[in-house]
């Protein structure tokens, strides 16, 4: 039987396959070893965490805890040579266009109402409440409506 090589009691035959010190307090802290951990970037939300033994050392030297890219198309742009510079400048001078859409952002059915509501003598605030869209959504149908000879 083996023994603990602090306090001299007998180990337990399992202990005694892995460690030489007894699960005593006293015996455990005079005996334990502490273990390097390593954190590994994996991704933004959560590291992970490894013991650094020589397998992790030769797998990170080996590059395989590096940041894959993402796609193969990711790969930064080159810089424009000489004779590509005028066309680039003057697209990046361009501004793009702010104009929305032409199509109204209300449905026809909300229009029908509004124009409906305006008849039963409801102001805008009223309106806006009923449809569920602010008072100025509601001006802006009334006063199209009303440009398109709608009353």
């Amino acid at each position: 039987m083996k023994t603990c090589v602090t306090c001299g009691d007998e180990l337990h035959p399992e202990r005694a396959e892995r460690y030489d010190y007894c699960t005593k307090p006293a015996c455990r802290q005079a005996n334990a070893e502490e273990l390097p951990i390593v954190a590994i970037g994996v991704n933004k939300a959560s590291d992970q965490f490894a013991i650094l033994d020589e397998r992790t050392r030769e797998d990170a030297a080996s590059g395989r805890f590096k940041k894959q890219p993402d796609a193969t198309g990711s790969k930064a742009r080159r810089a424009p040579r000489p004779s590509d510079r005028g066309s680039a400048e003057v697209r990046d001078l361009v501004p793009h266009s702010a104009v929305r859409p032409s199509r109204p952002r209300w449905s026809p059915s909300q229009e029908r109402l509004a124009l409906t509501y305006r008849a039963m003598g409801m102001n805008r605030d009223q309106i806006a409440g009923k449809l569920g869209v602010s008072s100025y959504l509601v001006s802006q149908i009334l006063a199209q409506a009303s440009a398109r000879g709608r009353r």
